[in-house]
């Protein structure tokens, strides 16, 4: 059994937070979309609050204007930005419709939804983001959907390594399964193979002797319908992540998350969060990655492009391989049939699918958080300042004024990260790099919408790959640069360790 020291009482760690000393100025000269006068204003809303024990203006509005105000159900997370034109709502409606139309293999009678795999993971898009929320591991004796295996192997040449380190590639794809495991195909080839997944329990004794159950998952394929996978291949689960609020990720000024890393931890505070830097194609531009668990993807149009790609064997524009992640070495994969019809575009998801894919992606409204003003989750909200969880999941910014979207622009947003690598520790490595991320590293996640996962989804499911089942297993799975967070959680009392799930429920 894996006992956490008790490192100080929670009152003591409560009073610290009470009394530590005010943050440094935030500095804006990076800001190039603002006046003077917006600097001024924006330095002041993203102050540190004079008094933790009060629900900070505009706090509720997680989104800014585009908060959604609608009704808390199953579609919670659904809801187009509430400050869209009536034009852009028709948009918004039209590519909703894509994002859950079900593709089909070819040739086909339905000639626009037809260019499905050959291999694939999901037929749509809301296959894995159901009801646009974050996936789950399979239950015993359930097919796996929103949960599934990146592949890349070591690199072994001189040519790979030199892709590698001038970020042409981001990793080294297994030579005959490519850089993902697919479980379906369609009639006619054969799929991937088949993942399983099952646990290992392991218990954590608190510092008031409480003892939780965490899952340890072990990940094996089997039936592999390709041949053997090299040895030295390394593998890592992930589970779809909610789809709300990203444009105001994207919208978010690249200098906003730079100024935050610190990637030798210059400042000795133990957080030494990193960018990554991705190129669209070799060759590119460097752009910093924002999106997927370990920022590899610097748009959400990118990272659509490659969830159509890999997931749904779909090609774009962006994505233009009509075979998707089949490899060379699949040689019966490559001589399927395909979607692309000359009279629809040259793809089988050409523009407008794509653009209007991305318009809905990009729009998915944040809703409205609830109880800000309640003292068990101001309460809560202490404890986490106390505890340095807002060193990473930072709460606020103010969108760019030049942000691509009019309704995304000049908005104060809560979303609860600094979309930085940082190292997750041992407990959570995958151990396969990807680009600037080691095998230890992830992108802080957002927080924003987390309380609603179980009203979506139906059930909790947090992590890359879902193995925490409660808010409590995912804080007891934080190590490396949050490993001291943790043990401060592990020491709280009861009530502490309360109020803060309860302010994450407010979320």
């Amino acid at each position: 059994m894996m006992t956490l020291m008790k490192l100080g009482t929670a009152g003591c760690v409560l009073t610290a937070s009470l009394t530590a000393a005010a943050a440094a100025p935030l500095s804006l000269e990076h800001r190039d979309d603002l006046s003077d006068a917006d600097k001024a204003k924006v330095e002041r809303v993203l102050a540190d609050p004079d008094a933790s024990n009060l629900a900070e203006r505009f706090e509720e509005m997680s989104g800014g204007a585009a908060t959604s105000r609608k009704k808390l159900n199953a579609n919670a997370f659904s809801h187009p930005s509430a400050n869209l034109s009536f034009e852009d709502q028709q948009r918004f409606a039209v590519g909703n419709g894509l994002f859950r139309k079900f593709w089909v293999s070819s040739p086909a009678s339905t000639r626009a939804s037809d260019g499905l795999g050959p291999l694939y993971n999901a037929r749509s898009c809301q296959g894995c983001h159901l009801k646009d929320g974050r996936g789950h591991p399979p239950a015993p004796g359930e097919e796996p959907v929103a949960l599934f295996l990146r592949l890349s192997v070591p690199p072994t040449t001189e040519a790979e390594k030199a892709a590698l380190a001038n970020r042409d590639a981001l990793v080294i794809p297994e030579p005959v399964y490519g850089t993902q495991f697919q479980t379906y195909a369609v009639p006619g080839l054969s799929a991937e193979g088949r993942m399983q997944v099952s646990y290992t329990d392991k218990p954590v004794t608190l510092g008031d002797g409480t003892v939780v159950t965490l899952r340890d998952p072990v990940y094996t394929m089997s039936d592999l319908g390709y041949g053997p996978m090299r040895a030295d291949v390394l593998i890592s689960p992930r589970v779809a992540p909610q789809m709300l609020g990203l444009g105001l990720l994207e919208a978010i000024h690249s200098g906003d998350i730079l100024t935050r890393a610190d990637p030798e931890d210059v400042d000795g505070d133990g957080i030494s969060g990193k960018p990554s830097w991705v190129r669209k194609a070799p060759g590119g531009e460097l752009l910093l990655g924002r999106f997927g668990w370990k920022a590899s993807e610097p748009t959400v149009r990118s990272q659509s492009a490659g969830a159509f790609a890999g997931d749904i064997g779909i090609s774009s524009p962006d994505r233009p391989d009509p075979y998707g992640d089949c490899t060379a070495r699949q040689t019966d994969c490559r001589r399927m049939p395909t979607g692309e019809q000359a009279n629809l575009g040259p793809t089988e998801a050409p523009d407008p699918v794509m653009e209007l894919v991305d318009f809905y992606s990009r729009n998915l409204a944040v809703p409205r958080r609830r109880d800000v003003d309640d003292p068990q989750v101001l309460k809560g909200k202490a404890v986490f300042r106390a505890l340095s969880c807002n060193g990473c999941h930072v709460p606020k910014y103010v969108t760019s004024r030049k942000a691509a979207i009019a309704a995304h622009r000049f908005q104060l947003i809560w979303p609860y990260t600094d979309l930085l690598l940082h190292d997750m520790g041992d407990g959570l490595a995958d151990n396969r790099p990807a680009g600037d991320a080691t095998g230890r590293e992830w992108r802080t996640p957002p927080l924003w919408g987390i309380g609603l996962t179980e009203l979506v989804s139906g059930q909790e499911s947090y992590l890359h790959d879902g193995r925490a089942r409660t808010l409590e297993e995912a804080i007891l799975w934080h190590g490396g640069e949050a490993e001291a967070a943790r043990n401060g959680y592990a020491a709280l009392d009861k009530a502490d360790r309360e109020a803060l799930i309860r302010f994450l429920k407010s979320l």
